[in-house]
């Protein structure tokens, strides 16, 4: 296994995206002491939603997977942008997740694995994570995942 984050990024194939911008009055990152908070992200894919719509719905949890990993390379991508080395993460404290969903939908872990599998495979055992999953009944812009990190650098 490749011994950097940016590494095992590069030997996923995975090129980090220019970190998206807020688009109210928040900041995409707070850094407090040695723990660097992400606010949430979309699937975005190239700018664009990689998927939209709700689980129970027009969305297969195999797309939903897939756009639960789109979100958090753009949270690795705000954490590249907030502290420059990626090797600087510690540890990814915590994930939560939020799944736009019909209320008979409930295979919300399932979703959400495409962002924990990811911190793991960038991070090592250091992207081993408490996390929390919810559903909800929309997101912006109609995303059907969004995703959020807490994790602690050096």
């Amino acid at each position: 296994m490749s011994t950097t984050p940016e590494a095992r990024l590069a030997a996923l194939g995975i090129t980090l995206p220019t970190p998206a911008a807020p688009v109210a009055n928040y900041v995409a990152c707070v850094q407090t002491g040695s723990l660097l908070i992400v606010s949430g992200q979309l699937p975005l894919a190239n700018g664009k939603l990689f998927a939209t719509g709700k689980l129970g719905g027009a969305v297969s949890v195999e797309t939903a997977v897939e756009a639960a990993r789109y979100s958090m390379i753009n949270v690795i991508a705000q954490v590249k942008a907030a502290v420059g080395d990626l090797s600087r993460v510690k540890r990814v404290v915590r994930l939560g997740g939020f799944i736009a969903c019909t209320p008979e939908f409930t295979a919300h872990a399932s979703v959400m694995n495409g962002a924990s599998d990811l911190a793991v495979e960038v991070f090592g055992d250091a992207g081993r994570h408490a996390r929390s999953t919810v559903g909800v009944p929309s997101l912006p812009l109609d995303a059907p995942v969004e995703v959020e990190g807490l994790f602690e650098i050096d």
